[in-house]
């Protein structure tokens, strides 16, 4: 974890009376490094070769406070668990492969277009998006032509 970050993450913790602890620390260094996308086990996966003595609550009750407090973003796959990630600094938005579960981040201005246009059709003043594109990546559509 850079120092740069670790300082917002003390900073953001102490504003709202939570400790800085060596847990803590770990999940969140892990969420930053890995790019994010981590199941709660998977998470807990890696945190126990750092952290053996790390149980599965405390990584469940850690995500709600990170989350709480703005420091990541749970997305929902249209699976039975959430996936994490570091807060975003710009909306992006994500593609699924159905076959191997991989996910890319996407930018699109055609959204922030779309959001504008939304918004003024409906007097709605939009302030995110949240977009899930499902489908096969190159490298899972030819394994399912050849299942055909």
């Amino acid at each position: 974890m850079t120092p740069r970050y670790q300082v917002g993450i003390r900073r953001i913790l102490g504003e709202n009376s939570q400790r800085v602890t060596p847990q803590r620390a770990l999940l969140l260094e892990l969420i930053h490094g890995r790019g994010g996308h981590l199941d709660a086990h998977e998470l807990y996966t890696l945190a126990q070769k750092r952290y053996p003595r790390l149980s599965l609550s405390t990584v469940y009750r850690s995500l709600r406070l990170f989350k709480s407090l703005g420091l990541i973003h749970e997305l929902h796959f249209d699976e039975e668990h959430h996936h994490y990630e570091e807060r975003p600094s710009r909306e992006h938005y994500h593609l699924k492969c159905l076959g191997c579960g991989k996910i890319v981040e996407f930018e699109s201005r055609r959204v922030a277009q779309l959001k504008k246009e939304m918004g003024n059709e409906h007097e709605f003043e939009v302030v995110g998006a949240e977009i899930q594109l499902a489908g096969r990546c190159s490298r899972c559509r030819p394994q399912e032509k050849g299942a055909k």
